[in-house]
């Protein structure tokens, strides 16, 4: 079987990508290699020197490139919003909408200036608001071809709970369960909006990745950045396990440009437990596919958020 890697990717001039936490790892690469194959792509990071210093490094890659640069702090609604209202001011179509960005396992609890537990907050709140802010122009893009929006998960979905009597850890709060709560959301709301997007024949398609275990700088900005045994053990998982950022970025690649790529599909590497690899249809554990759980999770996020998705009547 043949092995998807960047040189299939199809071109994509034309084409604008909107990317969360661009800045490093995965979504770097997902915009280095978009922007080789011809599209434009927002930079969407909440640092706008990290930004600016990845978007130099696109450049010195592919000196033609389309870069762009969006303020975006995934972890205040404000922030959110004031972002989606800038893109949408411009009056353009919005072909890939990539949320990526994401946080891991943090030590402490901490909550958002909204008052979300700060992973949830970050990894599902943030996107599930910033999705639906940015969706008219989405469905303006698919008005042509199909948009997609991809929904970046993890492995790290699998034994997750979603607990509501204590979503967001008001109690025993606990590092990795907080984590794989968050990629369970990601899962159960890109699944979620491909049945709205199917129901109203709106003209996008959502679609979730994973990356595997990536060496990306999640591991020293979570669990790596509270001292103890989780900082020590940290280097050596990615030493053991993990590939490179740029392979780890190949299922978002591949769910962003193949032809073949399917709405409402999981996508992940082929290797041994899916932790490397290069992309191939996946399957999630089973509460990933469990509609009710999906459908409580989507008015929960519409009733903290205040963002509801405006897909057209049927």
């Amino acid at each position: 079987m043949t092995r998807w890697t960047t040189a299939q990717i199809p071109p994509q001039h034309g084409k604008l990508a909107y990317i969360t936490g661009a800045n490093s790892g995965i979504g770097f690469h997902a915009a280095l290699e978009l922007a080789r194959a011809g599209a434009t792509v927002i930079l969407a990071c909440r640092d706008q020197a990290k930004a600016e210093a990845a978007r130099q490094r696109i450049l010195a890659a592919v000196p033609a490139a389309q870069i762009e640069i969006a303020l975006l702090d995934l972890a205040s609604l404000v922030s959110v919003h004031a972002a989606a209202q800038s893109f949408l001011e411009t009056g353009r179509r919005l072909d890939l909408l990539i949320d990526n960005a994401g946080i891991m396992a943090l030590p402490q609890r901490r909550v958002t200036p909204d008052g979300f537990e700060l992973q949830l907050g970050t990894n599902h709140f943030g996107h599930f608001a910033l999705t639906g802010l940015l969706l008219p122009a989405v469905l303006q893009a698919g008005q042509s071809k199909p948009a997609r929006i991809i929904t970046v998960s993890s492995l790290a979905h699998r034994g997750a709970t979603m607990d509501f009597t204590n979503l967001q850890w008001e109690h025993d709060y606990k590092p990795w369960p907080a984590y794989r709560r968050t990629k369970l959301a990601n899962l159960l709301f890109g699944f979620e909006l491909q049945r709205r997007l199917e129901r109203t024949h709106a003209p996008a398609i959502s679609i979730v990745v994973h990356p595997g275990v990536s060496a990306t700088n999640l591991f020293a900005a979570g669990p790596g950045s509270g001292g103890g045994m989780q900082a020590k053990i940290a280097p050596l998982v990615i030493r053991l396990f993990a590939q490179s950022d740029a392979q780890g970025a190949l299922p978002t690649l591949y769910a962003a440009t193949a032809f073949q790529v399917q709405g409402g599909h999981f996508y992940g590497p082929n290797g041994f437990r899916e932790m490397r690899g290069y992309p191939v249809e996946v399957r999630a554990e089973a509460q990933a596919y469990d509609e009710a759980l999906a459908a409580r999770l989507w008015q929960v996020s519409e009733q903290l958020t205040g963002v509801r998705f405006d897909l057209p009547a049927l």
